[in-house]
């Protein structure tokens, strides 16, 4: 149970509330925590008992304070049953993290309806009805949700065809709430990363038989991001100091979508 923790010289979240999705693992974690040390009380969420409950022992060994429950985050009961225990429990909400994702390449023509719908399930469905719990608490304090996009979501990639399809859709989600919430006093945007270090892409399997040379363009050319990053860039976003940004797709991706 190791990760590294990244800490700001501030607090920016004191008496403030935190909701995370898929924060068992990954980004997911690395935002737990990250929001954790800069003064939020954080409810995570994850599908794994075990990972989720790891993080939720380093929020606390940090001294921080988290609260979790595990379920399945495609179904929109789970979505609403999940915001209001993080309300239940901290009396509020300020931050809604939309961070829970699933992803695998594979031949176009190959994929089965039940991985379609399995990966429409979190990569959309989850987000879609965590939003639509959380902004009516979001109106209340003035809060900000953000999105995990990807990079996938702003281009085309050969051999992950539905997941593009799922990422594009949260640039879209994100641009059309901004628009809908755009004379509110709730700020809504997205981050688009492009690999990160996380076992979702150590565990990425590409079948034997593609061509590689279509990959080339979203292989980027330094390496691998760290859930850290992310965190970083998610603090910030959701923090007084990006008070000017609302409807943002912002991405942190080392160069893969600059050309």
């Amino acid at each position: 149970m190791t990760t590294t923790v990244t800490t700001s010289t501030g607090r920016r979240f004191d008496d403030r509330v935190a909701l995370v999705t898929g924060a068992g693992s990954g980004i997911g974690r690395a935002i737990a925590l990250r929001l954790a040390t800069e003064g939020a009380r954080v409810f995570g969420h994850d599908i794994a008992a075990d990972p989720l409950a790891e993080t939720v022992a380093l929020v606390e060994h940090a001294n921080g304070t988290m609260r979790s429950r595990v379920g399945d985050i495609s179904r929109r009961d789970e979505c609403r049953a999940l915001v209001d225990d993080c309300v239940a429990a901290f009396g509020r909400l300020d931050v809604a993290g939309n961070v829970a994702g699933i992803a695998r390449a594979e031949h176009f023509v190959d994929v089965s309806e039940a991985d379609y719908r399995r990966m429409m399930g979190v990569n959309v469905d989850g987000p879609t009805f965590v939003a639509q719990a959380a902004i009516p608490h979001l109106l209340a304090t003035g809060g900000t949700l953000i999105n995990i996009a990807s990079n996938a979501g702003l281009m085309g990639q050969a051999y992950t065809v539905v997941y593009c399809m799922t990422k594009g859709a949260i640039v879209q989600l994100t641009r059309a709430l901004a628009m809908e919430y755009v004379r509110s006093d709730i700020r809504i945007n997205a981050i688009a990363p492009a690999g990160v270090l996380t076992s979702l892409t150590t565990g990425f399997t590409i079948p034997p038989d593609v061509d590689g040379s279509l990959m080339v363009p979203y292989s980027g050319y330094r390496g691998m991001g760290s859930p850290e990053d992310i965190a970083a860039l998610f603090a910030w976003m959701a923090s007084d100091e990006a008070a000017n940004m609302h409807g943002s797709i912002v991405s942190s991706d080392r160069g893969v979508t600059a050309g």
